[in-house]
């Protein structure tokens, strides 16, 4: 296939790019900087220049695509307003691209959060919240499954909160992060909630797989581990930093306070089962050995 990537340099992007390159597809990624551009040349990718908010250019891409897989998002998370902002700009560009590719029967995979369920492991049966600091996020995915019903394979992948690569990525680099500007690597909490994770090449995998075989309207859990308890993770991070571990304020996190907060294990059982995927890369504990102090 010629598949139109959006976020093609991120974390996830990056990794999903090579990875298509490398089981015979050709890419079309967007860039919105020279520094992209050329990332993505590099990688083997060609190029369309454009912001995720020309909406005209994802048009564009995805006319001239087999299929797309939607992965851009902004990059400010500083404050609930800015989180708000990337959340309605990732919403109009999935409506966009799904839009473009209705009565064609070609793929359109775009990313979202696993949910959570009170007392156990979610699994791809549960809905997304539709309230919340990211009910937008999820109302935009549901929206771009519905169009199933109109021709379009529209498939969704759920991340876990860390996708990491190298000891870097997700909530666990935030953690890092923080604790990098704080002197403290903090949780909020006892440090007993559960957070699931995935390496970023293993990652790539399931977005091969659910772009190449994925029914319409299907949902999947890109989860390698089912959750791991935030005090480890901080554990390891203040080992690596030579740092102190101690619990702080929810508030301490800014928007994703209350998300850190929440004990959120994932299951990818069905997933694994229907499409075959077998992640083999590092967890992200190992993986947390890599972070330079």
């Amino acid at each position: 296939m010629h598949v139109f990537v959006t976020g093609g340099t991120g974390t996830i992007g990056s990794a999903v790019v090579a990875e298509l390159l490398a089981n015979g597809h050709t890419v079309l990624a967007l860039a919105r900087s020279d520094k992209s551009a050329q990332a993505l040349t590099d990688a083997g990718a060609q190029v369309l220049r454009g912001q995720l908010a020309d909406l005209d250019v994802l048009r564009a891409g995805a006319a001239q695509s087999d299929g797309v897989i939607s992965l851009a998002f902004g990059s400010d998370y500083s404050t609930a307003e800015a989180l708000a902002r990337s959340i309605v700009e990732e919403s109009a560009a999935m409506a966009a691209l799904g839009e473009e590719l209705v009565g064609s029967d070609r793929p359109i995979v775009t990313v979202s959060g696993t949910p959570w369920a009170p007392g156990r492991a979610s699994t791809e049966a549960d809905p997304l919240p539709t309230d919340g600091p990211v009910a937008g996020r999820s109302r935009s995915v549901n929206a771009l499954l519905d169009l199933a019903s109109q021709g379009v394979r529209a498939t969704a992948v759920r991340m876990p909160r860390t996708v990491h690569n190298q000891g870097k990525g997700g909530f666990a680099g935030l953690l890092t992060d923080h604790a990098r500007r704080t002197g403290v690597v903090g949780y909020p909490g006892d440090g007993t909630q559960r957070w699931p994770a995935v390496h970023a090449l293993d990652a790539a995998v399931l977005f091969r797989l659910a772009l190449e075989s994925a029914p319409a309207g299907t949902a999947w859990h890109g989860v390698a581990d089912e959750g791991d308890a935030v005090r480890d993770i901080a554990t390891v991070i203040g080992r690596r930093l030579g740092l102190p571990v101690e619990t702080v304020p929810e508030e301490s996190f800014g928007p994703f306070g209350p998300i850190f907060a929440t004990d959120q294990p994932a299951s990818s059982t069905h997933t694994r089962e229907v499409l075959g995927w077998r992640p083999t890369h590092p967890s992200l504990i190992a993986d947390l050995a890599n972070i330079q102090p």
